[in-house]
């Protein structure tokens, strides 16, 4: 296992917390990760040394928007991660989540590759989808989208939320502009049943930056009708 697979001690109660028994295979993930990411273009040389904090445990935070989601407004079964690339936050959730089934969509072949290799050697379960998220507007839905450095959300919102089912949860990962970017997005958000968006924070006080997530619900009475890219 290389070495900057293993969670560094400081993080280790939030790693433990996220992942529970199944803090191994965030290990190996990670290991796969460092070893494989740079040469194939998946994550910056620079980012090996940062990939719990930055990368890991950011997108492993988002199962507590899940955990909050299933608990308040409806039964969570299904999840979609929206432009997955190395598999951050899909595959993290994946693992975090286990009894979530999780779609992982993809444009691009040599990261689809990337997603079917880790989901073989980790036995993750996952279905890795190589489709631009318009392409299965009106095909397919579930009751959780995610996202994380897609798009802004005016953006994000057209591909994604056709694709989250009526009563369901959009959960965009993003950072220090995410009021500014719900917005701009509200007129968007109106035309295809976006509604109640909020930003929350979790990991407070356990990781040195926050997970920053707006949740956006599609009412129930949504169409499932969305926009085009372009």
């Amino acid at each position: 296992m290389a070495p900057s697979s293993t969670v560094p001690e400081q993080l280790r109660g939030p790693a433990e917390r996220l992942f529970g028994d199944r803090l191994d295979l965030a290990e190996r993930f990670t290991g796969m990760l460092a070893e494989q990411g740079p040469e194939r273009g998946l994550i910056g040389p620079r980012e090996v040394d940062r990939l719990w904090e930055r990368h890991v445990l950011n997108c492993a935070l988002l199962a507590d928007a899940i955990d909050e989601v299933g608990a308040t407004d409806r039964p969570v079964g299904t999840l979609a991660d929206v432009g997955s690339g190395a598999g951050l936050p899909g595959i993290v959730i994946a693992i975090a989540r286990p009894g979530l089934r999780v779609t992982l969509i993809e444009t691009m072949q040599r990261r689809t590759t990337w997603l079917d290799e880790v989901n073989a050697e980790l036995g993750l379960g996952i279905e890795v989808v190589r489709a631009r998220a318009e392409e299965l507007h009106g095909e397919r839905d579930f009751d959780l989208v995610t996202a994380r450095a897609v798009a802004a959300l005016d953006k994000l919102a057209k591909w994604t939320l056709p694709l989250v089912t009526a009563g369901g949860t959009l959960l965009a990962m993003k950072g220090g502009s995410a009021a500014e970017e719900i917005d701009k997005a509200a007129p968007v958000l109106r035309r295809l049943g976006g509604t109640d968006a909020r930003i929350e924070r979790y990991g407070d006080g356990e990781v040195e930056v926050p997970t920053t997530v707006v949740h956006v619900l599609r009412t129930p009475q949504a169409t499932r009708k969305g926009g085009r890219r372009g």
